[in-house]
């Protein structure tokens, strides 16, 4: 068994932000190795800068390049060394906001117990896609255009065949490190609000690529190109 380290003996307290981020000028929320920009890498400096200490930020999942986020859950640990003062909370989250760009915001900042975890103690997750046949200048970035009509109430049909299953293998993306792919949906339904059509998925986690996967597959369905016994031989 390995002996605890220095650092691991090293007091620590940790903390939850409540943030929101337009994902369009970031490759996804992890930090990559080739050091792209990324939400959490950002996020990682800011922190870094202002409690003059390295700190890692763990995310409650892994947005993709260009996703939004609008309620988005993270931690880290403030390591208490002896020279090290007490975080005022509300102080932090205002300079933070001042020292990130302004395509992030954090709303909170909050001491939690230290085995709280932003990622393993979610108990789901929501994603939408935002889609419209129309031109929508003041909506650029946060819709994608399709030049089809779909049928909503036969992509609502497949929706409710999904929520059937369990197993998404057959959408998630080959050859990732995860144990397995058993996803419990709780809702998958699209909606007209205005000249937007928008798909609603919600589970405890989602496979890396499947809400992309899923929302084709779907559209496939509603431009008449799958049907839902085709969709029910695919999962």
């Amino acid at each position: 068994m390995d002996q605890p380290t220095e650092f691991d003996l090293v007091p620590r307290q940790r903390y939850f932000i409540h943030l929101a981020y337009n994902g369009t000028n970031y490759c996804g929320w992890q930090t990559q190795p080739d050091g792209l920009s990324t939400v959490q890498l950002t996020i990682e400096k800011a922190l870094a800068t202002l409690l003059r200490q390295k700190v890692n930020v763990v995310g409650c999942g892994r947005t993709d390049s260009g996703v939004h986020a609008s309620d988005f859950y993270a931690h880290f640990d403030h390591k208490m060394l002896p020279e090290t003062k007490p975080i005022d909370c509300q102080q932090l989250t205002f300079k933070l906001n001042s020292l990130l760009p302004e395509d992030i915001a954090i709303y909170d900042i909050r001491e939690v117990h230290n085995e709280a975890h932003a990622r393993f103690d979610a108990i789901a997750r929501t994603y939408q896609y935002h889609l419209s046949n129309k031109r929508l200048p003041f909506k650029q970035g946060f819709y994608d255009r399709v030049f089809f009509v779909p049928d909503l109430d036969r992509m609502n049909e497949a929706a409710k065949v999904l929520m059937e299953y369990e197993d998404f293998t057959s959408f998630a993306k080959l050859h990732t490190q995860v144990k397995t792919n058993i996803c419990h949906l709780s809702e998958a339904h699209w909606d007209r609000v205005g000249e937007e059509w928008i798909f609603t998925i919600r589970s405890n986690r989602f496979l890396r690529n499947m809400v992309r996967s899923v929302t084709g597959t779907l559209l496939d369905v509603g431009r008449g190109k799958l049907t839902i016994e085709g969709l029910r031989e695919i999962v």
